[in-house]
């Protein structure tokens, strides 16, 4: 099984591709925001043909029960920043790209997988953080301030975390009928942070170890072939 794994950032990558060695997996930086994951996630197709698209990285997180490190499992995933209007069809829905849908749900089989983890919470070896799943939203914002995030959370309160390239690489592996995850580790919280410093500190202090999970997952979605 072939799985493609997008990250949007040099110090992303840096931290997945030491971490796979198999020819099967291959790890590639898209670059930030939609245009390049869309790009990035029709290059992946076209070149390696995966059978599998997981977009992970880092994001920001929203919740009273979200930390620093823990990771967010999109269930779906969709645009903050999007709106067609309703000049030609009031059914588009803000977020949604009209034509297409409201919100991408994850594949199945890879949400099973990835949710499964938490059975291996309880070993002392695990290196998995509390796993949560829910609403990815995705814009060409770095939210670097609570004003921000504020605004993003109005329009979705069930939003549990944002980043800046899911959705799109969501909507290219759904016009390209390829199966798709999120996964997705909290770099900061924008509601608890004033100027990014958990971003920065993410960063500097903990990030070396926290995309074990997602080999971790790579290796299950493997194995259940």
């Amino acid at each position: 099984m072939k799985i493609g794994i997008i990250v949007a950032m040099d110090k992303e990558l840096r931290q997945l591709q030491r971490l796979f060695s198999d020819d099967e997996v291959r790890v590639v930086k898209c670059g930030i925001g939609k245009v390049n994951a869309a790009l990035g996630a029709q290059r992946l197709i076209n070149e390696f043909h995966p059978d599998a698209i997981i977009s992970s990285g880092c994001a920001g997180g929203n919740g009273d029960d979200i930390q620093v490190q823990d990771i967010i499992v999109g269930s779906e995933v969709t645009y903050h920043d999007v709106y067609c209007g309703t000049a030609i069809d009031n059914t588009t829905v803000y977020g949604q790209v009209q034509g297409l849908p409201v919100r991408y749900a994850a594949d199945p089989q890879l949400l099973q997988a990835a949710l499964s983890l938490a059975d291996q919470q309880s070993s002392a070896d695990s290196q998995i953080p509390p796993i949560h799943q829910g609403l990815i939203v995705t814009g060409d914002w770095f939210v670097d301030s609570r004003e921000k995030m504020q605004q993003i959370v109005d329009l979705f309160p069930e939003a549990r975390a944002v980043d800046m390239e899911s959705c799109a690489i969501a909507q290219t592996c759904y016009l390209n009928q390829i199966p798709f995850l999120s996964f997705r580790i909290i770099s900061d919280i924008p509601l608890r942070d004033t100027d990014a410093s958990q971003y920065h500190d993410f960063w500097d202090t903990v990030a070396e170890h926290s995309f074990q999970a997602t080999k971790k997952l790579i290796e299950k979605v493997i194995n259940q072939g």
